[in-house]
């Protein structure tokens, strides 16, 4: 009763007290509560000494319990310290001590062990050490305590230099679980990079180094500034208060905050949605914030450690102002930096050294630098001077690198403060893994590796990079192009501004400024021609070349979307996309070279293909007379929408088909699991619904189809397809031939696979919508479906089209996070078998089914 008063009590003070409330007074109070409970269970269940003459077992608290760090369901962990043929005796009353902890309602965890048990379990495993460290008696006399110090002294157990190497490497593999960023949607607020944990390593790693825990007492010792201590204090106070929310939301140890739990504890510490962000959105951005400045100094810290361990080692000179100690770049003289110009020649002596030279900045310039943050200018108030240093580090030699710096040690945000707002922004979906500034820099390493080249993701990035006239132009695109967000309204008007500002101060000359502002502008045009129009379709492509204008403007917005489309998930690049910004990039290119004035016509483009397939088919060996019948049976409308690959493919597919009447082929169109899926069978009601079911039983997500009617009453259906889960990888044989049994059976019963809903997208709605529109010719009716993405969505979907009689002709399906953008262009079916489109009663049947179907009402 005593535990959960006190629980009601601290959950209320916690509540109360808002988002900047001092949870230590709160912590402090569950640590001293639960003292109260294990010392009366003790007395109560344990005999003060086994008797014989023998020592009287100690309780001790140890890991977090023993620093009096106990959060609302935090483990209390115990050491009974007792002589070990007393052990067995005991053994009954220490039992009935941790049987009445556990009535209590305490998740206990306890070891018990002599003095010589302690030491060789702290030599067998660094992690008992570590929790002996802070270990505070409970119930022990003097004797006792010093037992126990002795038994873990450095003298017999992980002496200071073994004890922070392996804690230094146990800190980088913990942090490599995490992708070595604290950057996640939905991050570990103890285990994570720049979380609890890594506060705790360097204090372990001081008392072990410098036998002392206290962060403040490292001042006096030179190990750290007092601007360094001031700000790691701040940061446990954030990062606690958001663990002891977390505990209190949860009402279970969760350490990891979840999207389950992160509205709940926003409100719960008092934000509030603003224009353009959401309560959540601010909370997880002062974590990130909080996690970066952790990391930050504990970078420092380590360095500092080594030194203490292995001395200052020889120096080697970089240049007049920079050297080298232990490989650390360093400033040669004491009052380092005067001015911002000299903190640009850092980096301009870091991107001037090879790579494998320089193991990262020395501590105590990256001190100086941390404390000069405040006196760098904006590039508005800076001289012309150290705007000319600026541009050129994105001028030098590798200018990613020199940006991602900038950035990290908070000088790109001091000279860019549009920057500095979007540092840790989170944005409350599926779709955005990193924050505006990570995914800033990802985009920015993503066109570092085109110049690199060897990436295999791109197949023609490394190509076009090295034409660029100026590649400063695409990293300042890359720069900007997201730096509004937040701020409401339209990102990338609002972007496109301030990178027309900073390049107008930068002294660019003003068709670069033009360049670098429609970059800004209109970086999401290409992915978006890309994913929701038929880029087959020569309209299409005039219409996107006379937007573009340019070949100079194409090059830069085709590597800036690749990049960023590449940088926003892991996830979200595959090897169609690849192929599709590859395909319309390339046919946009002959656009212009062919000019504005004179665009292509589709019977004209369907004829260059047509020749080329019949080359192609040609070289094979195949006779003239052969490929002329074969292509004669195929639809006109794909050589217009098709490349001769493509159609050579299906050609070749066909001559094989024999006296079957389906015809079935899939090949790889990479490494990354994308296939393309083509479907050559008699047409009926149900077809498009049961391929689709078939491929989504298989595993595999359409991303995109198009469904032709060939001579014959026959389709030519053709699919982009990629792995639902990127850890498969589809065998494109073992697909062709499941999807051949199934269409050559009957279709009606085939149902999709029902499948639970992923926890992730359960706090992700999207109001379902679906809109009509015309398509003049041939005289169709575009639907376009907008909602919450799920497993076997457009299996669902076609289910409906096939229930209401619909016949598909095109699909376009993009998936943004949880957000489903999918279109379909379809007619009805009369009763004379006609396609027609829908009028508008059937429009509005088809909206009431589809809804119904979202809802969970499928047929």
């Amino acid at each position: 009763m005593h535990l959960a008063t006190l629980a009601t009590s601290l959950a209320s003070a916690f509540d109360a007290g808002g988002m900047d409330i001092d949870v230590r007074p709160l912590i402090a109070r569950r640590s001293a509560g639960v003292d109260e409970v294990v010392t009366a269970a003790w007395k109560r269940a344990v005999a003060t000494a086994p008797g014989d003459g023998m020592a009287a077992p100690a309780l001790f608290a140890v890991g977090g319990y023993g620093r009096s760090e106990l959060y609302p369901q935090s483990d209390v962990d115990l050491l009974v310290l007792l002589e070990e043929t007393a052990q067995a005796a005991l053994a009954p009353s220490i039992a009935r001590f941790v049987a009445l902890l556990w009535d209590a309602g305490l998740p206990v965890g306890h070891a018990v062990r002599s003095l010589a048990q302690t030491t060789t379990a702290s030599l067998a495993d660094i992690t008992v050490l570590t929790a002996m460290l802070e270990a505070r008696a409970l119930s022990a006399n003097a004797d006792a305590v010093a037992g126990l110090e002795h038994a873990i002294d450095e003298s017999r157990v992980w002496p200071p230099a073994d004890f922070f190497r392996a804690k230094r490497d146990e800190l980088r593999e913990r942090h490599a679980r995490f992708g070595d960023t604290a950057d996640n949607l939905e991050p570990n607020l103890k285990e994570g990079p720049g979380g609890l944990r890594d506060l705790q390593t360097l204090r372990w790693m001081a008392l072990r180094v410098l036998r002392t825990g206290d962060f403040g007492s490292l001042i006096s010792l030179g190990q750290l500034g007092a601007d360094e201590q001031a700000t790691l204090d701040r940061q446990y106070d954030v990062l606690a208060r958001l663990r002891f929310g977390l505990h209190l939301v949860a009402g279970r140890r969760e350490e990891r905050l979840r999207f389950d739990h992160q509205k709940a504890l926003a409100a719960r510490l008092g934000h509030v949605d603003a224009p353009g962000s959401l309560a959540v959105e601010q909370m997880m951005q002062r974590f990130y914030r909080s996690a970066a400045l952790v990391q930050r100094i504990g970078e420092r810290l380590l360095q500092r450690f080594e030194e203490q361990l292995e001395g200052e080692g020889a120096v080697e000179p970089v240049d007049a102002r920079f050297e080298l100690r232990r490989g650390y770049l360093a400033a040669r003289e004491p009052a380092w930096p005067a001015d911002v110009g000299e903190v640009f020649a850092l980096f301009h002596a870091w991107a001037a050294c090879e790579p494998d030279r320089v193991r990262g900045l020395h501590s105590r310039t990256a001190r100086a630098l941390a404390e000069c943050l405040s006196r760098i200018p904006s590039y508005v108030d800076a001289d012309a001077r150290a705007r000319s240093d600026f541009m050129s580090l994105l001028r030098g030699p590798r200018p990613v690198h020199s940006l991602t710096r900038l950035a990290r040690l908070g000088v790109l945000g001091r000279w860019i403060p549009a920057f500095a707002n979007v540092s840790g922004r989170m944005q409350f979906d599926l779709f955005h893994v990193f924050t505006v500034d990570q995914h800033t820099l990802a985009v920015l390493a993503n066109i570092a590796a085109f110049e690199r080249g060897g990436d295999e993701r791109f197949s023609v990035a490394h190509e076009v990079i090295p034409r660029l006239r100026k590649p400063e132009l695409l990293l300042l695109a890359a720069l900007f192009h997201d730096i509004a967000k937040g701020r409401g309204g339209d990102h990338s008007a609002l972007g496109a501004v301030d990178a027309r500002e900073f390049c107008v101060a930068m002294g660019l000359p003003p068709n670069d400024v033009a360049t670098v502002e429609w970059l800004v502008a209109r970086h999401l045009l290409m992915s978006v021609t890309a994913q929701k129009q038929d880029i087959a379709d020569p309209q299409v492509i005039h219409r996107f070349a006379q937007q573009v204008g340019d070949r100079e403007r194409l090059e830069l917005l085709y590597l800036l979307t690749c990049a960023d489309i590449a940088g926003t998930s892991p996830k979200l690049w595959n090897a169609w996309k690849d192929r599709l910004l590859a395909d319309l990039y390339v046919a946009t290119r002959l656009a212009l070279r062919r000019g504005l004035e004179s665009p292509l016509m589709a019977s004209e483009r369907g004829d260059e293909t047509r020749a080329a397939t019949v080359g192609l088919l040609s070289a094979d060996g195949i006779a003239r007379v052969d490929i002329e019948a074969v292509l004669d049976r195929m639809p006109v409308i794909g050589f217009q929408r098709a490349n001769a690959d493509q159609m050579a493919w299906q050609a070749r597919a066909l001559l094989a088909l024999g006296a079957r009447e389906t015809c079935v082929a899939a090949r790889p169109l990479a490494d990354a699991g994308a296939l393309e899926v083509f479907v050559h069978s008699p047409d009926r009601d149900g077809l498009f619904a049961a391929i689709v079911i078939t491929l989504d039983r298989l595993g595999l997500a359409i991303a995109q189809a198009r469904v032709l009617d060939g001579p014959g009453g026959r389709v030519f259906d053709s699919f982009q397809v990629v792995p639902s889960d990127p850890r498969l990888q589809p065998d494109a044989h073992d697909v062709a031939q499941r999807l051949t049994r199934v269409l050559e059976g009957p279709l009606d019963a085939l149902r999709p696979a029902r499948r639970a809903q992923p926890r992730h997208l359960r706090h992700f709605r999207i109001a379902p919508r679906v809109d009509f529109d015309d398509v003049p010719s041939p005289p169709r009716t575009m639907m376009s479906l907008v909602c919450t993405d799920r497993p076997g969505l457009l299996a669902d979907v076609a289910l409906v089209l096939r229930e209401q009689r619909m016949r598909v002709h095109d699909a376009r399906v993009a998936t943004f996070g949880e957000r489903a953008e999918d279109l379909f262009q379809i007619t009805r079916v009369d009763a004379d078998g006609l396609d027609l489109p829908l009028d508008e009663t059937t429009q509005q049947a088809l909206r009431a089914a589809m809804l119904a179907c979202l809802d969970g009402e499928c047929p």
